[in-house]
This record gives structure tokens, sequence and C-alpha cells, in this order.
């Protein structure tokens, strides 16, 4: 979960990991939140964040009542660099609707893409690598022990996208067109077992009636392999205004594997909004050799462990193939 979701969260670091490179060495995902975290998942993992979600929109000024499920999913990709993540974000839903307008009644269901997002996300700032790290003092508990104000410089990325559909979608208003921009600014602050993550969106943006969105997400790990969240969401717009709340966990089984549960509801009636969702991520770790930038804190000692780790793997190949030689 992390945002880094990373109200993520996704999100990054949700189980207390440092960040002095993109990769972990654990699953790094953005569920169940909605944010997204500023970090990538690493050059050569493939990642899938999927799950199921129903709930209840109701309109009591419009008589209308909806009952809904659906699957949203996202899948991120590491590629070129660390800093660099192509994504894939998306949901299909189904809406049962029921209308009751001035003794009027009708029934009917639409189903189909709510939204399909196809984008890349680039870190532009790691305080974690860039900033030096703080030399003990030896004279002073009180030096060592007082706020650290560079602490709230955040890691930064920027996101752009593009949104897509195809067909007759009734989730489209009408004149909106099927493809259209996407913007975003994301910011992380990682404070041992608490992540702070912000995303500031702009969405279908150059159309008539744009959305701009604010997220604030915040994830505590309570155990090695739990972590918990609380999110909120504004929404603002010609068509759609909304504050989302959501809340949930996440559990960690393994190093590549989460699932997560959650929940979210609103504080207005137009509509009042309700929904519980359950899901899980997984990587396809292809990751290798780590990278650093000349100037990261930890980075030497990193780079050692890992070029240790691939060197293992390299030299257990040539026993093997000594071994398979000296067979024939």
């Amino acid at each position: 979960m992390q945002k880094t979701s990373i109200l993520s969260l996704l999100l990054f670091s949700l189980f207390s990991l440092q960040l002095q490179a993109q990769y972990t060495e654990t699953i790094n995902s953005n569920r169940p939140g909605q944010s997204q975290g500023a970090f990538a998942v690493g050059t050569g993992v493939i990642q899938l964040e999927t799950g199921g979600y129903f709930g209840n929109d109701h309109y009591r000024a419009l008589g209308s009542d909806t009952d809904l499920w659906g699957i949203d999913y996202q899948l991120r990709y590491g590629v070129f660099f660390e800093n660099l993540e192509l994504n894939l974000t998306g949901a299909f839903e189904s809406q049962d609707v029921t209308r009751n307008f001035l003794g009027n009644s009708s029934n009917y269901k639409v189903a189909n893409f709510r939204a399909n997002t196809i984008g890349a996300k680039y870190l532009i700032f790691d305080p974690y690598k860039t900033l030096e790290k703080d030399k003990p003092n030896l004279y002073s508990w009180k030096a060592n022990h007082r706020f650290k104000w560079k602490t709230l410089i955040p890691a930064v990325s920027v996101y752009a996208g593009a949104n897509f559909s195809f067909g007759d979608n009734p989730y489209l208003y009408e004149g909106e067109a099927k493809f259209s921009p996407k913007a975003a600014l994301i910011t992380q602050n990682n404070w041992g077992n608490t992540v702070l993550v912000l995303n500031f969106i702009g969405d279908r943006l150059g159309e008539e009636f744009p959305t701009y969105t604010g997220i604030i997400t915040v994830t505590h790990t309570l155990t090695q392999h739990l972590a918990i969240f609380g999110e909120y969401q504004w929404i603002s717009s010609d068509i759609y205004a909304d504050d989302i709340f959501r809340g949930g966990a996440a559990y960690l089984f393994g190093k590549n594997f989460q699932v997560d549960l959650s929940g979210l509801f609103n504080i207005k009636e137009t509509p009042s909004r309700w929904q519980i969702a359950g899901g899980i991520s997984y990587r396809f770790d292809l990751h290798e050799l780590d990278e650093f930038l000349e100037e990261s804190n930890e980075g030497n000692q990193r780079r050692a462990r890992s070029e240790k780790r691939f060197g293992r793997k390299q030299k257990k190949a040539e026993e093997e193939n000594e071994n398979g030689n000296g067979g024939l």
C-alpha cells in the first residue's frame, strides 16, 4: 500500500523500507488508496494491482438509487531507468439504477469501462538521495534529537497521461472527447513508520468540463506485515464535486504479494455514497542491479549488496556451466 495509497497506498515504503533507491526489496503498491506514490517500481519490475468493489449511490433529491460493482486495475512497469514508470490505470463498472421521480419509476442498467488512462510518472527530486545525511553531534544530545526541518522536504514526481475510450460509452458526458489529457504533481514524505502522499491532479484538460482533484493519503505501519491508511479526496468540476473519505489496511505476504481491504464514504447527499473494496497487488520482479546517484548517502552500501547478490547468481551460473562441461 503506499502510495508508498501512495495512497496509496500505494504506497511506497508501507513496511518501513529504506528509500535510497527506487527499487525496494518488498512490493511498492499504490493500493488500496486512490493516490499514487512519488516513487516508481524500479527497472525490470512489472506490477499488477487489481481488485473488486461494490457500493451504493443515493440521490434523494432526484429519487435515484444506484447499486454498483466494479473491477479496477493498474499495470505498472519500470523501464529504462529507476526514476521512470509507465502505467495503465482503469476500471470497469456496472450500475443498476432505479429512479422514482414525481411518481414515475424506471429501472435500467449501465455497464462499461468507467476509466482507462495510460501514462508515465517521473521522479524529479528525491531528498533521500540528494540531501546529505546529518552527522551525529558528539557533544550535544539535544542537537541530535531536535526537529530537522529538512524532513519536511518531500520527494516530487510529475505524471502525464491520456484518457481513452472506445465506442458508445455511457460514462462519458455529452460532447466529451474519447481522448483527453491528464496531468498530476505528486509529493511523498517518509517519516519512519508513517508516509504522507499528496496528489494534485488535472483531468480532462482542454475539455469543456475539466476536473481538478486533490488527494491526501497517510499510511502507518503497525507491524512488519500490516499497514493501515486514511485518505481524503476532494473533487472539483462543473459536472461533479465531492469530498470523499477512505480508510483501510494492507497485509504483506512475502516480498511480492499484498492483499488489502478498504471502504469509502462521503458527507453530502447529491449523491450520498459508500463502497467496500478488496484487492491484491503482485510483483513480477525481474530487477537485477540497483541504479544509484553518485551523491546517494547510502548508495555505496546498497550498491555493494546488489552487486554481491548479482555476483552470486553469476558465479553460480558459471559453476553450473563448468560442472556441466566437466561431465561431457
